[in-house]
């Protein structure tokens, strides 16, 4: 088994399809078939099964595509030790971030590594953690958030770590009764009007237990995602929303603490199994870590 035939084993499991691989390597949808059939032929055994109009991995296929990871962590692994002999850690890390935790750490992480010699390439990507399993295809890292409740990301291809604890809190208009408050029940918010972010995210998780605890369904006028216009309409007096205390940056508004409810998120960091063995992605985690460390000591 060769390790191009494997990488393109690898690809179709993080994405699905024939076509997709083939954009995704640059290659023609029958080169990749070629390739899937030749692996088959050399393991010996089905890799992959009809599912209706397409094809999908058989056991052995998903069996395989475990030790891929390995093989392929292996190399670059070996190609990340001997850049090590040449000097200092070195190479390109690509990362997806949550918008928020994007703008909270990577001020911190980003110059952090300007003279390390590993090349950060960061985008801000708005997906629920369910999510992030197939974002790996793509990215070396993956910073994402999850209420503290919530399972952590479940999968044999996928190893999460927990980065740091962000408390949630309400946010109210200077105007608002509440304002003058520095904490609040949750039956004192039972006839609000909410502000929330869209389903699936940590925010829209606590108001869901806040619902259960009070037993009123909250009234949510918007479901937005962008905090920077949650605070401005909550600055207006138009609605009420729970934000990460973090990402709070509007002057005017009064941040109450939730009372008698444990209400916060989790960042985790997300990669492959063996990714941190790279000497850079290693680099880059530990410099998430130290930002985190910064930003809850503040």
């Amino acid at each position: 088994m060769t390790v191009e035939r494997l990488r393109v084993l690898r690809a179709f499991a993080d994405r699905g399809t024939i076509a997709a691989v083939a954009s995704a390597l640059s290659m023609t949808p029958s080169a990749v078939s070629q390739q899937l059939k030749v692996l088959a032929k050399e393991a010996g055994v089905a890799l992959l099964e009809p599912d209706g109009r397409r094809v999908r991995l058989t056991d052995a296929g998903q069996a395989l595509v475990l030790r891929a990871d390995e093989v392929l962590a292996a190399m670059d692994k070996a190609v990340a030790e001997m850049a090590h002999y040449r000097g200092s850690p070195r190479g390109r890390v690509r990362v997806a971030l949550f918008p928020s935790g994007a703008s909270l750490l990577l001020p911190y992480v980003l110059p952090a590594m300007a003279d390390s010699g590993v090349e950060v390439i960061a985008s801000d990507v708005d997906l629920p953690p369910t999510e992030v399993p197939r974002l790996l295809a793509d990215y070396d890292i993956v910073l994402t958030h999850r209420d503290e409740r919530a399972p952590a990301i479940d999968g044999s291809r996928v190893v999460t770590r927990v980065l740091m604890r962000e408390p949630t809190d309400v946010v109210v208009a200077p105007t608002h009764p509440l304002a003058g408050r520095s904490e609040v029940t949750p039956a004192e918010l039972a006839d609000e009007t909410w502000l929330s972010v869209r389903g699936g995210f940590p925010v829209d998780d606590v108001l869901r237990s806040i619902a259960t605890m009070t037993g009123v369904q909250p009234r949510i006028a918007q479901r937005l995602n962008d905090f920077r216009v949650i605070e401005t309409l909550v600055a207006a007096d138009y609605a009420v929303a729970l934000m990460p205390r973090f990402a709070v940056a509007h002057p005017e508004l009064a941040v109450l603490r939730l009372s008698g409810v444990r209400a916060a998120r989790l960042y985790e960091l997300a990669t492959r199994p063996h990714a941190d063995k790279r000497p850079a992605i290693a680099a880059v985690l530990t410099a998430f870590e130290t930002a985190a460390r910064q930003v809850t000591a503040e």
